[in-house]
């Protein structure tokens, strides 16, 4: 199909054309992403602009609309445009040149997002410490001589994994009518106050079967709150650091491991009082709750989501807060239209059928499903959460002493968190799908070379070489599988069907597998993940950096078929060239970028929130 014959669609809010190349045989679909207000006549833009601010109570505002909406028609062209005045210019000059000066409310908002993901990693690790004392307690011992160590093990395992089931079963699905009912910010507060509550209720059990049912109770705290807190900071972020933004999730989860293990580390010796038993082990559970008690009372300091503001048809609310996370009123007007703009075209996928159903009955919407649950599906199956949640039990098995074992894990921890830094630049330079390819190998040699450390004779040398696998697994995760999978999947996919697949795909990450393997066994089972996972990625991910949350459309408009088969085609080409070093022919890209699209060129305006 040529270039003339490209495909329109209603008010020419996108422009779409597939171009056929012939490769080597191998047909491939150029996807070409336009700049949904090029093409417009000035006079019909200008009075669309005025229209729209009539229409949504914003009347007052006609001319910084027009404004707005010529800048966001050719983003480039804001120096010849006369209707724009010094400042503006000086504004929209600055943005190009100094991405990361960007107002302090948004940082501060990034700041609560990151807490909430500290509170998470807490969540999930002082779990570990506290294994070694509650399990004997309550008769759990898995080194008890009657026969019983097995099933010891698996209501272990039942324990600790209690919130992750609840994620998977329940938790994780009422993310949907919590943020239609709540806002991002509410279904925050709910949630933090959920994991306070449930945190200082683990620290007052007295048998097994109660702490299961507290920590079951947790994972309504864990679940909503891992589904939204990505999605909130997406949809307030630039759109060229937003990758970097919502990868803070991950970055400060890995801190709250450490701190978990910190906390395991700092009340490990504390005693008994009278009345009291497990005294050190309930303190380890209860301190997760602390940090939860300031999102509680921080949350609804930040400005709401302008995209949900304006999926309630709240326009003015959401222009106050792009106001608040913008530097300049040309900016929250330009964004606003914008983003306007693009959300029209989202009616034309919308059936009006159930929002689930549609997850996997419309093409683009089942492609960023496909591809959200692949990413948050490795996330869990290439071994790092059972490393966060039993590394204490696996140095134990290495011969390591219980403080030894404490302290290795909070190296883990450490490790996890550092190697997390480098990913905020490479996240939206590098990219999504590129971090993942170059670590998803890495991550299997080092897995295996944990598992064979195991067969090594009881010494120094097993303990330091599976302390060495585990701390270099974690150096390949932390930049790629750690902070990927909650920044695609808030970004993958449209706006009314957002919070139902952030439902399915953290879902899909809290199923959380019980190991039933020797430690060589387990390490090898997830080693193969890892390869799995390369061609995955490889066949089935789009990468998504540097385009807005609704360009992204276009993108997950080329069929699984075509991407796949350009992906194999490429791979040996990029085999020869970046890893033998040799000369070779450029491929076609699969995606052009027009005007100010892509990451070529100037990002496009309004694209992140």
């Amino acid at each position: 199909m040529s270039e003339e014959k490209s495909i329109e669609r209603k008010d020419s809010v996108y422009e779409y054309s597939k171009e056929v190349q012939h490769i080597d045989n191998v047909r491939n679909i150029n996807a070409k992403l336009a700049n949904p207000l090029s093409g417009i006549p000035h006079d019909k833009l200008m009075a669309n602009a005025a229209q729209f601010a009539e229409d949504h109570g914003l009347g007052h505002l006609k001319e910084e609309f027009k404004k707005g909406a010529l800048v966001a028609q050719d983003p480039t062209a804001f120096e010849s445009l006369p209707m724009l005045d010094d400042a503006d210019r000086n504004v929209l000059r600055r943005e190009l040149t100094h991405r990361w000066d960007q107002p302090w409310e948004l940082y501060y908002l990034v700041i609560l997002c990151s807490l909430a993901a500290a509170v998470q990693g807490m969540d999930e690790s002082v779990i570990n410490g506290a294994n070694l004392f509650f399990a004997p307690q309550f008769g759990l011992d898995q080194k008890a001589t009657d026969g019983s160590a097995g099933r010891n093990q698996w209501l272990l395992g039942l324990v600790n994994s209690a919130p992750y089931l609840c994620c998977g079963v329940v938790a994780c699905w009422l993310t949907a009518p919590l943020n239609a009912y709540l806002g991002r910010r509410g279904t925050i507060f709910v949630t933090a106050f959920v994991s306070f509550a449930s945190c200082i209720w683990q620290g007052v059990t007295n048998s097994w079967q109660h702490l299961f049912v507290a920590r079951f109770v947790l994972g309504f705290g864990i679940g909503p709150k891992s589904a939204t807190v990505p999605v909130y900071a997406a949809e307030c972020a630039p759109p060229v650091i937003r990758g970097a933004l919502v990868m803070m999730w991950q970055m400060w989860t890995a801190f709250g491991i450490m701190i978990g293990n910190v906390m395991d580390l700092a009340f490990y010796h504390v005693p008994d009082k009278p009345h009291i038993h497990g005294l050190n082990w309930r303190l380890m559970l209860g301190s997760a709750g602390v940090p939860a008690l300031i999102i509680m009372s921080q949350v609804f300091f930040c400005p709401e989501s302008p995209r949900w503001l304006m999926s309630k048809g709240r326009y003015d609310k959401a222009y106050e807060s792009l106001l608040r996370l913008r530097h300049a009123p040309i900016q929250a007007a330009r964004d606003l239209y914008y983003i306007h703009t693009l959300l029209e075209t989202e009616k034309e996928i919308t059936t009006g059928r159930n929002r689930f159903l549609e997850l996997f009955t419309v093409p683009r919407n089942r492609r960023a499903a496909l591809a959200s649950t692949i990413v948050m599906f490795l996330q869990q199956f290439c071994g790092v959460n059972v490393i966060a949640y039993y590394s204490s039990n696996i140095f134990a098995e290495a011969n390591f002493t219980e403080i030894q074992a404490l302290l290795a894990s909070w190296g883990f921890g450490m490790v996890n968190w550092l190697f997390a830094f480098p990913a905020v630049y490479t996240i939206d330079t590098f990219g999504r799908r590129n971090l993942l390819l170059t670590t998803f190998p890495l991550m299997a040699i080092f897995l295996l070379m944990t598992g064979f450390a195991f067969w090594i004779p009881e010494g120094k040398a097993r303990l330091a070489v599976v302390a060495l696998g585990i701390y270099l697994f974690g150096m390949a995760y932390s930049p790629g599988e750690g902070p990927v999978p909650f920044t695609y999947s808030a970004e993958a996919y449209p706006l009314y069907v957002r919070d139902i697949g952030m439902s399915l795909s953290t879902a899909v990450l809290w199923f959380l597998l019980l190991g039933a393997f020797q430690p060589q066994g387990a390490f090898g089972w997830y080693a193969g993940w890892n390869i799995v996972g390369f061609f995955l990625i490889l066949l089935f991910l789009p990468e998504t950096k540097a385009l807005s949350l609704e360009e992204l459309d276009q993108v997950f408009s080329v069929p699984t078929r075509t991407h796949a088969a350009y992906q194999l085609k490429a791979l040996p080409r990029n085999i020869k060239k970046y890893i033998f070093r040799m000369k070779v022919k450029d491929m076609p890209p699969l995606y052009e970028h027009e005007g100010a699209i892509g990451e070529k060129t100037y990002a496009p305006p309004g694209a992140g929130h």
